[in-house]
């Protein structure tokens, strides 16, 4: 079995956009069904949001309830941010690796006397 973010991030397969098991409370201004989707944002939308949020927890004047959803939020978006960048990596480092195969092949024919 695969986790969410190992699904999401395979090969470029598509995010799936289900809510995560026990996400908790919402950050002020930030509705039900905007926490539901965070699995769907993209990885611009994502990290813009996490900076808003980081600039509100930095502004300070929330209550530390306010406080404590902000944080929760950030650590949420910080997940999608990161499950997004290690799908790329795997993609980089497949693509890399299909090169590099591909490349000692070619190198292999070369050195049998076989065209290229």
């Amino acid at each position: 079995m695969t986790t969410k973010a190992e699904g999401r991030t395979a090969a470029g397969t598509a995010r799936d956009g289900s809510p995560r098991d026990g996400e908790a409370g919402s950050a002020e201004g930030a509705s039900q069904a905007e926490l539901a989707t965070a699995d769907a944002l993209s990885y611009e939308q994502a990290r813009a949001e996490l900076v808003e949020v980081v600039q509100r927890l930095e502004s300070g004047g929330s209550t530390l309830e306010e406080s404590l959803a902000l944080w929760e939020r950030g650590e949420e978006l910080a997940g999608v941010c990161r499950a997004w960048l290690d799908g790329a990596r795997a993609r980089l480092d497949a693509v890399l690796e299909e090169e590099a195969d591909d490349a000692e092949e070619e190198d292999d024919d070369a050195e049998d006397g076989e065209p290229g």
